[in-house]
């Protein structure tokens, strides 16, 4: 069985830091495409940063980031302990979301829409003050 745990969300400070952690039992990470999703009240459940260590098109420590969060998040993994992680920095009021750990067999490329991902975790509130 396919389990994702998340943990690391809080409340901050604007400019602060956080760094959330996903870890993964009942898959290979090598195999797979893992990242966040986020989703504040309101709106639609959007991705925000995925990595993948596959060997399909050369894509090993392949990563991707959404627009809104390039040059302050960053994606990282350890495999060892079959985890990912997103540390986030320079937060921002906007960042604030219930913040999604997910999981997909990686065939190529990066799918974006939360309707692609079987494997889901139960969520970490983020909050980021003013």
């Amino acid at each position: 069985e396919v389990q994702l745990v998340e943990s690391g969300g809080g409340l901050v400070q604007a400019g602060g830091s956080l760094r959330l952690s996903c870890v993964a039992s009942g898959f290979t990470f090598g195999d797979y495409a893992r990242g966040w999703f986020r989703q504040a009240p309101g709106k639609e459940r959007e991705g925000v940063s995925f990595i993948t260590n596959s060997r399909i098109g050369n894509s090993a420590g392949s990563t991707y980031y959404a627009d809104s969060v390039k040059g302050r998040f960053t994606i990282s993994s350890d495999h060892a302990k079959n985890t990912v992680y997103l540390q986030m920095n320079s937060l921002k009021p906007e960042d604030s979301a219930v913040y999604f750990c997910a999981a997909k067999f990686y065939h190529g490329t990066f799918r974006l829409g939360a309707r692609d991902y079987p494997y889901w975790g139960q969520g970490t509130q983020v909050t980021v003050s003013s």
